[in-house]
């Protein structure tokens, strides 16, 4: 293309290849041609090739303002204000057959433009790419456009937003917007209505349907300058239909965080198919967007609040009625390729995916990896709005809560957060599910007795399940409600809501001191790595949060009074266990890797190195001292369980005998035992020494049992392994409270 290239034809020539972004474009030709080195290279590629090789910067800042572009001086980099209702075309599409020749002249005055002499006040020409929006518009009106607009109620998307948004902030992945889901919902119902992705085009002369087999979804980003005034964009999301909603999500976000920094290409602003724009975000509640051509449909977003005639009602109001919060969505369509009960069914298909309807919430949930049912949409049944009042339905409804609640506290553990690798399925119950005690989303909002839940005699409906799911369903999953005595239920529900409910805050010094011991074990197992690679050994890495539990425990025990701890464990974890708990072994484990016998453990000789045993004293934060001893274990896996709390049996009765009540020698040692998971669940000894726990010639007072989720032993998954859902099941018969913790919090694990 040569240098002749006049203004008008650069404009023609960009405005058919980028539609509605051809402002955005115009400016970063601008400042291309003050100094192609203010833009990125695939945008330098485009100009070099628009104007001739050569042509680039020629003319400076100069010759820009010529030409009148806009140069970087005078736009600070940013691109010319767009009409909000503006749509992504197709690149260099065909006229379409109802332009009209004036229509055609990019640039024309309109037909009506009042003469110079009817003017009044000063007049300004409009120049650069504020002239650019009156010839988009005018050809815009070229386009044959209807519009279909349909109500939308948002009360199950506002409650399984919420939900999903506290999900990703748990997980740290950012947030979703209504705006999301609606866009996610036009995916999805473009699935079953296709045509409203078609296109018009002029082939041969003959009009043409164009069909199109991917969904470019565009999408409306509202800019502002850095002289206040605003700016619109609209790139889009390429192949968006073909996405899950996790995917979407990233994509989504992708394009409005390089659209923001000023990072956006040339493809993110062509093939645009449909697009969706928001005005509901600056309060609008409905509106009429403009159709480029080349584009079959726009869909519009109003904003979302209670209809204007229960403005003035207050939130309880609102919620005893079951009044939701509603959103008008429009489809404006080009009508030579879209008929308006194609929109309206669209529109229709839109509003139950919104609703819920064919698992919309339920796919997106999956897609995120939420363990929790949605929320679902249902009609509203309240007593207090029966033409009498019925104090059974009332008291059926409290009474239906307390099920809700006792359910959480018995299964909550199965939609837990424990799985740090995301192997296995969910668990999911149906008794977590409030529509199975006939509970809606109307409910939510209204109070309902607790039962002291929390320390509180009424909560509402959401207060409810957010406390629940904080106790119950959080990175600690606990199961007690098996264990018969109410008194130690109620200790564990109490402490349970100390701890996970209405938590204090780890003091930075905790937290410091949980990361030194992390970065202890993990550097010991690099170590070992780096320094004797190929030595057999059974590494503790991606388990290293035991070191800081197993410290943990130390201190806590030492403040209760123990005096000894005897430790029993498997191979897997052990050196680390010798280096980092028991005590200072670390000069005698490196010999040992040396291929020598340290001079101070002359029994090592001949044994293997994560066989070993020892015995060493911790002095703990408070000053107390503890005494730990790691029992050898040559045998296979679970067999030093019995030889552990033969071992403190052993102690507490040479503690009696010297005349030590019962009482006081029980609590004076602590047998500790680390299993494997498959190990714990697979092997017969393991329920053997658990039968043994409460036999009057063999009680130890209690065993703390800790068990590695490895989730594969002996080469076998879990599911091929065992009967149960989990390895710990074989515990609930001795009256133990079994918690369940996610590896990858150690704040977890400590509390």
């Amino acid at each position: 293309m040569s240098e002749e290239l006049n203004r008008r034809d650069l404009s023609e020539i960009i405005a058919e290849s980028f539609g509605a972004n051809a402002t955005y474009v115009e400016g970063l030709l601008g400042r291309y041609r003050s100094n192609p080195s203010l833009v990125d290279e695939a945008w330098r590629a485009y100009f070099a090739e628009l104007l001739g090789d050569g042509a680039g910067a020629a003319g400076g800042n100069g010759a820009a303002a010529a030409a009148g572009w806009p140069s970087a001086a005078s736009d600070g980099g940013q691109p010319a204000a767009q009409p909000q209702a503006e749509a992504q075309a197709e690149p260099r599409p065909a006229q379409p057959a109802a332009q009209s020749p004036a229509g055609a002249q990019a640039g024309a005055a309109p037909a009506q433009a009042p003469a110079a002499a009817q003017v009044r006040g000063e007049a300004q020409p409009i120049r650069g790419g504020a002239l650019k929006i009156v010839e988009n518009m005018e050809t815009s009106l070229t386009v044959p456009t209807a519009t279909s607009n349909r109500q939308v109620p948002v009360k199950v998307l506002e409650e399984n937003r919420a939900l999903v948004n506290q999900y990703l902030k748990e997980h740290k992945r950012g947030k979703a917007s209504y705006t999301h889901f609606v866009a996610y919902a036009i995916l999805r119902a473009l699935e079953r209505y296709p045509q409203l992705n078609d296109g018009f085009a002029l082939v041969d002369g003959a009009p043409a349907r164009v069909r199109r087999s991917e969904v470019n979804l565009g999408l409306a980003i509202d800019l502002e300058k850095k002289d206040g005034t605003r700016t619109l964009l609209v790139p889009n999301v390429k192949n968006a239909g073909a996405l899950d909603f996790a995917e979407f999500l990233a994509a989504y976000d992708d394009v409005v965080r390089r659209a923001r920094a000023g990072k956006l290409g040339v493809p993110d602003f062509q093939d645009t198919t449909i697009s969706l724009t928001n005005p509901g975000t600056i309060g609008t509640v409905s509106s009429n967007p403009r159709l480029m051509a080349g584009q079959s449909a726009i869909i519009a977003t109003g904003a979302i609040e209670y209809p204007a005639e229960y403005h003035a009602m207050t939130p309880q109001a609102l919620s005893l009625l079951g009044i939701s919060k509603v959103v008008n969505i429009s489809s404006t369509y080009d009508h030579r390729v879209i008929q308006g009960a194609e929109s309206g069914a669209f529109l229709a298909h839109v509003h139950e995916l919104l609703l819920g309807e064919h698992d919309f919430y339920v796919k997106v949930f999956r897609d995120l990896g939420i363990p929790h049912q949605p929320m679902r949409w249902a009609r509203d049944f309240n007593p207090a709005l029966l033409g009498r009042y019925d104090a059974r339905e009332e008291v059926s409804k409290e009474a239906r809560v307390l099920e809700l609640i006792n359910a959480y506290r018995v299964r909550g553990h199965l939609v837990a957060d424990i799985d740090p690798l995301n192997a296995l399925p969910i668990q999911y119950h149906p008794e977590l599910d409030i529509e199975t005690y006939g509970l809606t989303i109307w409910d939510l909002d209204r109070e309902f007795i607790t039962g002291g839940l929390a320390g509180r005699e009424s909560a509402t409906l959401r207060e409810i399940l957010d406390i629940l799911r904080r106790a119950y369903c959080g990175k600690v999953g606990t199961e007690y409600r098996h264990i018969q005595s109410k008194e130690q239920k109620v200790w564990i529900r109490d402490r349970i809501r100390q701890e996970f409910v209405t938590p204090e805050p780890l003091d930075a010094e905790t937290k410091k001191a949980l990361l030194m011991r992390l970065i202890r074990a993990e550097q010991f197992e690099r170590f070992l790595h780096t320094k004797y690679l190929g030595q057999k050994r059974f590494s503790l890495e991606g388990c290293e949060t035991i070191i800081a539990l197993l410290d943990q425990l130390v201190e806590r025990a030492a403040e209760r009074g123990v005096e000894e701890i005897a430790l029993g464990m498997a191979h897997r974890g052990r050196l680390n266990v010798l280096a980092n708990v028991v005590g200072n072994f670390s000069e005698r484990i490196f010999t040992a890797f040396e291929g020598s016998v340290h001079p101070d453990f002359p029994a090592d000789e001949g044994d293997v190195k994560y066989h070993q045993g020892a015995k060493g004293e911790r002095e703990t934060a408070s000053g107390r001292k503890v005494s730990i001893t790691i029992s050898p274990n040559p045998s296979h896996l679970e067999f030093v369980d019995p030889v552990v709390e033969g071992m403190v049996r052993a102690k507490q009765d040479a503690w009696q005998l010297q005349g030590k009540p019962r009482e006081e020698v029980i609590d004076c040692a602590l047998p500790v035992l680390l299993h494997g998971d498959a190990a714990f669940a697979g092997q017969g000894i393991v329920m053997e020494t658990l039968q043994l726990a409460d036999l009057h010639g063999y009680r130890t007072g209690g065993t703390i049992h800790v068990i590695v989720n490895n989730q594969i032993g002996f080469t076998t998954s879990p599911e091929q392994g065992r009967s149960t859902i989990y390895s710990t099941d074989v515990a609930r018969m001795t009256q133990l409270p079994i918690f369940h913790i996610n590896g990858d919090d150690p704040e977890a694990a400590f509390r």
